[in-house]
């Protein structure tokens, strides 16, 4: 076992068999975490990224079984902030050193293109770097968000398996989502992805495929986030995922794909106390916490216990730097873009 995190550390690469054997091996997991750890350090320093969360809309049109913003709840209440809200955030989380704003919100088609260019035109005055994250559109509206100013672009794929996919996610197609990152990769997008770790039905060999699904792929970004049922939901008696599969898969991640951008998830600290900075020390180099105000924070209930919805944005940002400098890293000034170095000497 030694042998082969050893191997993943300085050849970046593993067969599917090799990650399943890591994964269903309990005994090493702090040499993983460790290595894990070197690898961040040796090809991007300590610095953590900050990356200012805007959850700007909670209606979404999709029906994802998992997901607490499906169309179906109707014990949520949906918001959608108004332009003159979602840049008056973004200038707050301008002024605590955000260097990067991320627009996140359900599909939902009131915000169009030309609407959301507007936004993007605007926040772009900032001099920030702007990531969307707002589910499946067509390769021109990619296009339209890419020349108004979008810098990258999250899409989950929550699992390679097929099956499983659009058996959680009624009415999507697999194939679809797939064109969706692949269109968005040729638009110059920097491209992030990722998976929920606990959805029932999936396995170490569908987690090891996913694996090799983003490396394949060469994804920006990869955001490994345990499952967390929610009430609200069919899955809501679903056993759901654990902090530290979610851990290990994405050490795995780092020592694979050691130049990328992963970020520590906020699912992962609802699920454990200081799983943000027990990630950022296994493989993690980003953190997005939320700059959404007031009512809305709570009202996005992707999943229960979220941490941080009582909190401001401003107690957010003084919190979370003084856990990451605590931890012995760093945080960032720069607007977070993926420094490609495996073809270089580090």
């Amino acid at each position: 076992m030694l042998d082969l995190i050893k191997k993943a550390e300085e050849t970046h690469c593993l067969s599917k068999s090799e990650i399943v054997l890591i994964l269903e091996n309990d005994q090493y997991d702090e040499e993983l975490f460790s290595a894990a750890n070197r690898v961040t350090e040796k090809y991007l320093g300590n610095q953590v990224e900050l990356r200012g969360l805007l959850e700007f809309t909670n209606v979404c049109k999709r029906n994802c079984l998992y997901c607490g913003l499906r169309r179906e709840n109707n014990n949520i209440e949906r918001y959608r902030l108004s332009k003159e809200q979602i840049l008056d955030f973004s200038k707050k989380a301008v002024s605590y050193g955000y260097n990067t704003i991320v627009l996140q919100g359900g599909e939902d088609d009131y915000f169009t293109v030309e609407r959301l260019s507007e936004i993007i035109k605007e926040i772009k005055q900032l001099d920030v770097a702007i990531t969307l994250s707002i589910g499946e559109k067509s390769y021109e509206e990619y296009k339209a968000l890419k020349e108004a100013g979008a810098d990258r672009y999250l899409i989950r794929i929550e699992t390679t398996d097929k099956k499983l996919y659009e058996d959680m996610d009624p009415g999507m197609s697999h194939d679809e989502r797939k064109r969706c990152l692949r269109d968005l990769k040729a638009l110059g997008y920097e491209v992030g992805s990722g998976i929920l770790v606990g959805l029932p039905g999936q396995t170490l060999e569908s987690y090891a495929e996913d694996i090799l699904f983003f490396k394949e792929e060469d994804m920006d970004m990869v955001g490994i986030g345990p499952f967390i049922p929610n009430e609200d939901t069919p899955l809501k008696d679903a056993k759901g995922g654990d902090f530290k599969t979610a851990r290990k898969i994405m050490a795995i991640m780092r020592l694979l794909m050691p130049d990328i951008n992963i970020p520590a998830t906020t699912a992962m600290e609802t699920l454990e106390k200081e799983g943000r900075i027990l990630a950022l020390k296994s493989g993690a180099n980003v953190v997005m916490p939320n700059i959404t105000e007031g009512e809305y924070r709570a009202l996005y209930a992707l999943y229960p216990g979220k941490i941080c919805i009582g909190d401001t944005p401003s107690h957010c940002v003084s919190c979370i730097t003084g856990k990451i400098l605590r931890a012995g890293k760093a945080i960032s000034k720069t607007k977070g873009f993926r420094r490609k170095q495996l073809n270089s000497d580090v």
